[in-house]
């Protein structure tokens, strides 16, 4: 087998015709990972079906292609993700465990600590949800049922904040529809609230 080789292009060398081929899907021709690789998605994956791919690990699989074929983490990683969405092996939108995550922000004309202190206080905007605090330096949380959130704030300015949240660990993507409405909601009401008090 022949090893991987890669050539990053200095940004002004980029032409127009490059980064649309560079988004194209598995099957089209000319893509991206053929440039860097010398193989298309289908050469790969008829390779990775002939190793075993299927049922090994997402590490095991990304280790064969970086010590095997040469291949850059980036590259392995993008390539095990289409081959297992192909095979139906992953869901659309799945984590290499099987799981989901949803996020949403918004913008808030309030000071980032200000908002910081509202998010690490739940029960002014998530009345009624059980949640476990994380120790850490971030505002995490653990749910009930199983499921992990992530919320960052950061400054805009001097008087707005955005704040972000990350919904980890979903079960599968009528989950993540239905969280991202909620958070959604959540940070409207927060948003509001937050600059009524303003």
């Amino acid at each position: 087998m022949s090893k991987c080789r890669t050539r990053l292009l200095p940004l002004g060398e980029m032409k127009e015709d490059t980064m649309i081929a560079a988004s194209r899907k598995p099957g089209q021709a000319k893509t991206g990972i053929q440039r860097a690789t010398g193989l298309d998605y289908g050469e790969w994956f008829a390779l990775l079906d002939e190793w075993g791919a299927p049922g090994r690990p997402f590490r095991e699989i990304s280790a064969w292609l970086r010590g095997e074929h040469g291949m850059s983490a980036w590259w392995a990683q993008k390539l095990i993700v289409h081959y297992e969405q192909e095979r139906g092996l992953r869901p659309p939108g799945a984590r290499p465990g099987g799981t989901f995550t949803v996020g949403t922000g918004r913008t808030v004309r309030v000071p980032a600590d200000r908002l910081l202190a509202a998010v690490a206080d739940p029960g002014g905007w998530l009345p009624g949800v059980a949640l476990t605090r994380r120790p850490g330096r971030s505002v995490r949380f653990d749910l009930a049922d199983g499921t992990r959130i992530s919320v960052t704030v950061e400054a805009k300015d001097d008087s707005r904040s955005q704040v972000h949240v990350e919904h980890q660990l979903l079960p599968d993507a009528a989950a993540v529809e239905r969280r991202r409405a909620f958070w959604r909601e959540r940070l409207t009401e927060l948003k509001n609230r937050l600059e009524k008090e303003n």
